[in-house]
């Protein structure tokens, strides 16, 4: 009897320690984020998905307010309290955390293969030597436009540029509709919905973007000045006021039918869907003619690193590896229409919209926002000038011409090439 006794109580004490082992072999990651709207997701989708192939490590996702993030962020990472997945927003702000050695070299990580040289740019470098995030998504530039304006008007959509602007005076001869909505308000609008979107067709891409840092061009230079010409020529079609038009009212315009055309940012999509009571369809920017060599504004959104003061350095390794997989990259893309995948393994959208965009890939030229790598370092800053002079244009208060000079010129006061 006491030999039965004494073989369960070692049995029990046996079970307890194998439990307890397993427990202790449990490793939780936390992923620091601004997206506080992707929660849900998270906690819905992306973890549950990954937590089922990987038993023993547990991910909780813990955001901060977007603007609150990089203030926060530098904080805990000073202090040695931030998690051990970092979200990365693209281009400076990271790289200034892999130069303070708070982001780990994840150039030789399994998945990032999956990347092109553009789809890693914002988290690379300026060398491109060392890659320090996994990209996840970026936002593709083009026009979003009223099918149902369209189809009553009978209207195709444009290819080219003398198109486009033949489009435009159809709309605005009709008067049912602002032929386009967007203000110059809120300054940045006019520059990345205005000149980021059909700039790239001029510098063609990657190659005038390049050129630009390396200093073999300049903003005065015809491919920098004429998307400016194109932009005054915008003036006529956006409406009466739209110079005390902001942002959220050049979304209302559209949603509520009131305006044919949107020059977007793919992220207008989820929102859009809720509230157009209409056919939506979009267009990429019109080339100069049939047959031109055309590029696409797919600019780099958002990353995932790994803070080298983890104590999980191979769970956090494991699961960035994931991130670069296609499951991951088919699960967050269709869960956020317009946020694509920057996977090279194309992933199939569910949303038509989304799809449209992304579809733009197959035949365009992908490049990234012309001022947010090096160029904007400096002060005056180039992004932020950009704005201003992208508003001025369209508002008549600066030629093309203008614009160029003052750009280049406040550049010229800080940046050296090649130095």
């Amino acid at each position: 009897m006491k030999t039965n006794v004494l073989k369960g109580l070692l049995l029990a004490s046996s079970l307890l320690t194998s439990v307890s082992l397993a427990h202790a072999a449990d490793v939780t990651l936390t992923v620091e984020s601004w997206r506080n709207d992707d929660l849900q997701i998270w906690q819905e989708k992306i973890i549950p998905a990954f937590e089922a192939k990987n038993p023993g490590i547990k991910i909780v996702f813990s955001p901060t307010a977007p603007t609150e993030y990089n203030a926060s962020l530098n904080a805990k990472l000073d202090a040695g309290s931030a998690g051990d997945i970092i979200t990365c927003r693209p281009f400076d702000a990271s790289l200034d955390l892999f130069n303070k050695k708070h982001l780990a070299d994840l150039t030789s990580l399994k998945g990032m293969e999956n990347f092109s040289p553009v789809a890693k740019a914002a988290w690379s470098a300026d060398d491109g030597k060392s890659t320090f995030c996994v990209p996840m998504a970026s936002v593709i530039h083009g026009f979003i436009y009223n099918k149902d304006a369209f189809d009553k008007l009978g209207l195709k959509v444009p290819a080219t540029r003398d198109e486009f602007f033949a489009v435009l005076d159809k709309i605005k001869a009709d008067g049912t509709y602002i032929p386009m909505a967007m203000g110059t308000k809120d300054l940045w609008e006019a520059a990345t919905m205005g000149y980021q979107n059909v700039g790239p067709n001029y510098w063609k891409g990657e190659e005038g973007r390049k050129a630009l840092i390396s200093g073999k061009e300049k903003l005065t230079d015809a491919a920098w000045v004429d998307p400016y010409k194109e932009l005054a020529k915008w003036k006529p079609y956006l409406g009466d006021g739209f110079e005390a038009q902001g942002y959220a009212d050049s979304q209302n315009l559209f949603t509520l039918g009131k305006a044919a055309i949107y020059p977007a940012g793919s992220w207008e999509i989820a929102l859009f869907n809720t509230q157009a009571q209409f056919k939506m369809g979009a267009f990429p920017p019109p080339v100069a003619k049939a047959g031109d060599t055309a590029y696409i504004s797919d600019h780099p959104d958002i990353g995932v690193g790994l803070n080298t003061k983890s104590k999980h350095q191979e769970e956090a390794k494991k699961f960035l590896s994931w991130v670069a997989s296609d499951e991951f990259a088919t699960i967050y893309a269709n869960s956020l229409p317009g946020f694509f995948s920057l996977n090279s393994h194309p992933v199939k959208m569910s949303d038509a919209l989304a799809q449209e965009f992304v579809s733009w890939r197959d035949n365009h030229k992908s490049t990234v926002r012309s001022t947010y790598q090096i160029l904007s370092r400096g002060t005056p800053n180039l992004e932020n000038e950009t704005w201003t002079e992208s508003a001025n244009v369209i508002n008549g208060t600066d030629t093309p011409e203008q614009a160029g000079e003052k750009l280049q010129k406040g550049l010229d006061s800080w940046y050296k090439p090649g130095k």
